[in-house]
C-alpha cells in the first residue's frame, strides 16, 4: 500500500473538544500527517493553549480555534460559519466532544441526563449536520465520531453516558447509510480506558477499581490520546474510501472478552 493513501496535506479537520486529551491526541496525529487543523471547544483559554502547542511542533499547518457549545445549534451553526470563513472546505470532521457525570440512575437527575444526551450526541448530529452541505458540495468527506467502550458495554455509574455512546454508534451506522451517495464516510472510533485529565486520580482515589480495570487489559496497560491517532488517521484518509459506518475500538483488547 503507497504511503501516500495517509497523506493528509491540503485537507483541513474539524475537531471538536480538541483542546485536550483524546481529542488534542487525535489532532496532533491529524497534522503530522499534513491536515490543517481547526480546535473547536467550549473552554476559549484551554483551546488557545492548544493551538499555540500545536503550532510549535508543526511546521506549514495552519492551526485555528473557535468556542463552540455543542448543545446548542445556534453555536454549533455559527461554528460552522467561523470555520468556512478560515478555510473553503472542511475535509475531516471529528466529533469528540463530550461529558460524564458519574451516578447510578436512581441518583441521576433528568437535568444531568439531558445534559450528557445533549452534548454527547445531540452535539455530534449537530455538528455533522452544519458541515453536511460543505461536505456534499465538495465532493465528499469524512466524519469520526467518538464513541466509547460504553458504547458495548452497560456502566452503572455512567448510565447517560453509556446511553448517549451505544447512540453515537447508531447515529454513526444512519448517517454512513443516508450520506453514502455523496462521499461522506462516516464511522465511530471506541476508545478502552484512556489516560486523560478525566481518569488521571483513578488510580489514587479507586485504586481497587484501577487494578480490576488494568487486570482485563490484555496489553497491560492503560492508553495514551495518541493511541488513538492512527486510527483516526486512517479513517480520515483516502485508505479509508469503501469504510464506513463501522466502530472500531482502540482498548489494547479490553472489549476482546
Amino acid at each position: 500500500m503507497s504511503a501516500n493513501l495517509f497523506d493528509l496535506s491540503g485537507t483541513t479537520a474539524l475537531v471538536t473538544g480538541g483542546n485536550g486529551g483524546i481529542g488534542y491526541g487525535i489532532a496532533k496525529g491529524l497534522a503530522d500527517c499534513g491536515s490543517n487543523i481547526i480546535i473547536a471547544a467550549r473552554n476559549s483559554e484551554k483551546t488557545e493553549q492548544a493551538v499555540e502547542e500545536l503550532q510549535k511542533i508543526t511546521t506549514n499547518i495552519k492551526i485555528h480555534g473557535l468556542t463552540v457549545d455543542v448543545a446548542s445549534e445556534d453555536s454549533v451553526n455559527e461554528m460552522a460559519k467561523k470555520a468556512l470563513e478560515l478555510t473553503p472546505r472542511i475535509n475531516i470532521l471529528v466529533n469528540n466532544a463530550g461529558i460524564n457525570i458519574k451516578k447510578i440512575p436512581m441518583e441521576l437527575s433528568i437535568e444531568e441526563w439531558n445534559k450528557v444526551v445533549q452534548i454527547n450526541l445531540t452535539g455530534s448530529f449537530l455538528c455533522a449536520k452544519a458541515l453536511y452541505p460543505n461536505m456534499k458540495s465538495n465532493g465528499g468527506g469524512k466524519i469520526i465520531n467518538i464513541g466509547s467502550m460504553t458504547s458495548v458495554f452497560g456502566v452503572e455509574w455512567a448510565v447517560a453516558y453509556s446511553s448517549t455512546k451505544g447512540g453515537v454508534v447508531q447515529l454513526t451506522k444512519s448517517l454512513a447509510v443516508a450520506w453514502a451517495k455523496d462521499n461522506i464516510q462516516v464511522n465511530t472510533i471506541l476508545p478502552g480506558w484512556i489516560n486523560t485529565d478525566l481518569t488521571k486520580d483513578t488510580e489514587a482515589q479507586q485504586p481497587a477499581r484501577y487494578a480490576q480495570i488494568s487486570s482485563r487489559i490484555p496489553q497491560n496497560r492503560w492508553g495514551e490520546p495518541a493511541d488513538l491517532a492512527g486510527t483516526a488517521i486512517f479513517l480520515s484518509s483516502n485508505s479509508s474510501n469503501y469504510v464506513t459506518g463501522v466502530s472500531i475500538p482502540v482498548d489494547g483488547g479490553y472489549t476482546s472478552f
